[in-house]
């Protein structure tokens, strides 16, 4: 596998997540309006008029954004009234992270799949993850509180691309997961469909034109010391929040592989046992800000 964790050196595996990813560009995919946010925030002709212009054409995405950004999450003096001041105060690139995040929900509606599995407890997962890896970031100084709650969200995309494009086996994986407790999703992923979450998740991020650092997150966050150091911090995050999250209890924690942080990990990212665990106290209360306003209503 290539460090961007998009592509294998296995010429059938590549195919098969490439015709995975095309089955859902018509089943499950971002709102138009918010691709063309995306292609917008990544032209550097863009200004900030542009992207108001977009983003009012779209009254209801434009109504989620103005209460993500008047909301704790941001923590912003008074009530911001327009899109044009959101884009003043974060920036197209906070502005355009919030409209994915409030676009995303829609792709786990999915219910209950199958007895052990149910989109609403992966969707309560991601919410859960995306809030300890802000407060994680928060904590480093990492900055970009967007970005870390983006990443966080959609670190398990790739679960819901195999949900889309290959359910019958998606169920079967479910299935070997609940008989064996000490079983790895990942392993019987690759056995039962041919390749795992995260490298559907990082085919996605390509296909959907997301930054970089998305695709390492997605490709890497079982995994992140496999990343070169420079591309490590965000996956690393997701990791860190994924086990909180998943010692928390909260939503699908059978993907997680670790249940204990490595020690040589929280040394690179400069957290200490003592914070990580302040953080794991404050996830739940956060979660709820965030489940709010990123409903799957």
């Amino acid at each position: 596998m290539s460090e961007t964790g998009l592509v294998t050196d296995n010429e059938a595996q590549n195919e098969l997540i490439e015709a995975a990813i095309a089955e859902i560009s018509h089943i499950a995919t971002l709102p138009e309006v918010t691709m063309k946010i995306i292609q917008l925030v990544e032209d550097p002709d863009s200004t900030a008029q542009d992207l108001n212009k977009v983003i009012s054409n779209d009254p209801a995405l434009g109504a989620r954004i103005l209460k993500v950004v008047n909301s704790a999450f941001y923590g912003l003096p008074g009530q911001i009234g327009s899109i044009n001041r959101a884009i003043v105060l974060l920036g197209l690139n906070a502005v355009k992270n919030i409209a994915i995040a409030a676009s995303l929900a829609k792709l786990f509606r999915g219910g209950k799949i199958c007895n052990s599995f149910d989109a609403h407890d992966l969707w309560n997962q991601a919410i859960a993850s995306a809030t300890a890896t802000r407060l994680l970031g928060e904590k480093i100084g990492l900055g970009l509180p967007d970005e870390a709650f983006l990443a966080g969200l959609i670190h398990d995309i790739g679960m819901m691309v195999e949900i889309q494009a290959k359910r019958p086996k998606f169920v079967e994986v479910m299935q070997k997961l609940e008989e064996n407790p000490d079983g790895k999703l990942r392993e019987y992923e690759e056995a039962v469909i041919g390749a795992d979450h995260e490298q559907f998740g990082a085919a996605l991020c390509r296909t959907w034109k997301f930054p970089q650092s998305f695709a390492y997150v997605t490709g890497f966050h079982h995994h992140p010391w496999d990343l070169p150091e420079k591309h490590r911090t965000l996956a690393s995050l997701v990791h860190v929040a994924d086990i909180i999250v998943a010692n928390l209890g909260i939503g699908f924690t059978r993907g997680v592989e670790h249940k204990e942080i490595m020690p040589s990990l929280l040394e690179e990212l400069k957290l200490s046992m003592e914070q990580v665990e302040e953080i794991s106290t404050k996830v739940p209360e956060a979660m709820e800000e965030a489940s709010t306003i990123f409903s799957l209503g």
